[in-house]
C-alpha cells in the first residue's frame, strides 16, 4: 500500500502566490540566484537559495546560508507572505503546459515505506549533497523541496480519476501563470470524507517511485532517524502524480572533442556497432533510435541487434547503448558524472542547442536521444538497480514554495 497523510501546510498568502513561488533551487547558480532575488524579494528563493543574499566570501553551503533561510522563512510567515494551514489537509498541485495538464497530490510520504523500499529509488546519492539536504532541514525544522514521486496508473486508474473529479469540484486557492508558459494551481482539500477517500485510494497502490529528489527523500529518512519521527518528521513533503500524465523529455549529450578519432575515422568506429543514416531529422522518432550531429550533418543511429542487452532493463536503455558501445569505448568518457569532455543538455533546449553546440565548434560531436520513458524507470526500479546519470528530464518543474512542511514543535 502507499501511505499518504494530510498535513498542515505552509504555503502563499493566495493573492501574493505569483511572487513567491520560484524556480526549484538546483537549476540555478548562485549569481543566477542573487539577480532573481534582486528583482523579487519576495520570492522563495530567500529560503531555498538563502546563498544569494549573502557575499561570495561565505560558503554556499554552510551554517550561515541554513540559519539565514530559516530567519527568512520565519520572516516570511511574520510578514504575512506565507500562511499556515488550521487544520490538516492535502493540496492538489495542477500544472498545464502545451496543452496537456498533470494532477498530482501534495502529501506526507512515509518515510517508513521509503526506508522498506515500497518506495522504490533509481539512483544513488552524493554524500555531500544528501548532507546539505539534512542540514538544511534540520537547521529549518521545515522540508521546503519535495521529492517528485510518481505511480503506474494502471496499478490503480482510481488514484487519478478521484484527483481530477476533486480537482474538477474545487476551485483553485490560486492560479499562476509563469514566464515559462506553464499555469500552476493549488487547491486545498479540507474534508474530512475526501481526505479519507484520497487516503483509501492511494492504499490501493503497491509502490510509488522517485522520477526525483533522491537526495531530498534520502535526507527526509537522515533526519526522521535523528528527530525519532517527531513532530511529524517520519514523512517528506511529496508530489505524487500519474504517470500517464507526466511528460519526460530527451537529456542528450555533447562531447567537446573525438579522443583523438578523426571525424571519418568516428563515424567509421560508430558504423561497427550502429547502422548510421546519412541526413535524417535532428529528432530520433522511436525508441531505440537515436541521432548524432557530426561536422554539420545529423546521422541516425540504430543499434545493431547484438549490441542491445535485451534482458538486461539498464543496458537495454538508449542512454546506456549510447555509454556503452560510444562514449566509453570510443571517446573514452568512462565516467559520465566527473568527465569534464561531456555535457548533458535538457530536452527543452531542444535540437539547435546540439546544432550551436557542433557547428560553433565548441563540441565536436552531439547525440540527441529518445526519450527515457517511465515504465523503463519503474522496470529498472523494481529491478533494484540504478539509471545511467543524466537519463530522465521532466517538464514542467515543479516550483518551490507551493507548499512546504513544517515539523511541529
Amino acid at each position: 500500500m502507499a501511505i499518504v497523510r494530510p498535513f498542515r501546510g505552509v504555503r502563499p498568502e493566495n493573492s501574493r502566490a505569483e511572487r513567491i513561488i520560484a524556480l526549484p533551487y538546483d537549476v540555478m547558480d548562485r549569481a543566477e540566484a542573487r539577480a532573481m532575488l534582486a528583482d523579487n524579494p519576495e520570492s522563495f528563493l530567500r529560503v531555498t537559495r538563502s546563498d544569494g543574499l549573502l557575499p561570495d566570501s561565505v560558503p554556499q553551503h554552510g551554517t550561515e546560508a541554513y540559519t539565514l533561510a530559516r530567519k527568512e522563512l520565519l520572516q516570511m510567515k511574520a510578514d504575512g507572505l506565507l500562511q499556515q494551514d488550521a487544520a490538516p489537509c492535502f493540496y492538489l498541485y495542477r500544472q498545464t503546459w502545451r496543452g496537456q495538464t498533470q494532477t498530482g497530490l501534495m502529501a506526507l510520504a512515509s518515510v517508513a515505506e521509503y526506508d522498506a523500499g515500497t518506495i522504490k529509488k533509481h539512483e544513488l546519492t552524493r554524500p555531500k549533497k544528501e548532507q546539505d539536504r539534512v542540514d538544511h532541514v534540520q537547521t529549518l525544522g521545515a522540508q521546503t523541496g519535495l521529492v517528485f514521486l510518481a505511480w503506474r496508473d494502471q496499478d490503480a486508474p482510481g488514484c487519478r480519476v478521484l484527483l481530477g473529479q476533486l480537482a474538477g469540484a474545487h476551485a483553485p486557492a490560486w492560479t499562476v501563470d509563469t514566464p515559462d508558459g506553464v499555469t500552476h494551481a493549488l487547491t486545498p482539500i479540507t474534508s474530512a470524507d475526501e481526505v479519507g477517500a484520497v487516503q483509501a485510494a492511494f492504499a490501493q497502490l503497491g509502490a510509488l517511485y522517485v522520477a526525483d529528489g533522491h537526495h531530498r527523500s534520502a535526507a527526509a529518512s537522515r533526519v526522521c532517524a535523528l528527530r525519532d519521527g517527531a513532530g511529524g518528521s517520519d514523512g517528506f513533503l511529496a508530489g505524487i502524480f500519474p504517470d500517464t500524465e507526466l511528460q519526460v523529455l530527451a537529456y542528450n549529450r555533447v562531447v567537446r572533442d573525438l579522443n583523438g578519432h578523426s571525424p571519418e575515422g568516428f563515424l567509421a568506429a560508430v558504423s561497427e556497432k550502429f547502422v548510421v543514416t546519412p541526413g535524417v531529422a535532428p529528432e530520433p522518432t522511436a525508441r531505440g533510435t537515436l541521432t548524432m550531429r557530426l561536422g554539420c550533418i545529423w546521422y541516425g543511429l540504430t543499434p545493431k541487434p547484438e549490441v542491445v542487452p535485451t534482458e538486461d532493463p539498464v543496458g537495454r536503455l538508449d542512454v546506456a547503448v549510447l555509454q556503452d558501445q560510444v562514449l566509453a569505448p570510443l571517446l573514452g568518457i568512462s565516467d559520465p558524472r566527473t568527465n569534464e569532455r561531456i555535457r548533458f543538455v535538457g530536452g527543452i533546449r531542444g535540437y539547435a542547442a546540439l546544432e550551436g553546440a557542433v557547428d560553433s565548434g565548441e563540441a565536436a560531436v552531439a547525440f540527441h536521444v529518445f526519450p527515457t520513458g517511465l515504465d523503463q524507470l519503474f522496470d529498472v526500479a523494481d529491478a533494484g538497480m540504478l539509471m545511467p546519470p543524466k537519463s530522465t528530464w521532466f517538464e514542467p518543474k515543479l516550483r518551490g514554495g507551493v507548499v512546504i512542511h513544517q515539523f511541529a514543535d
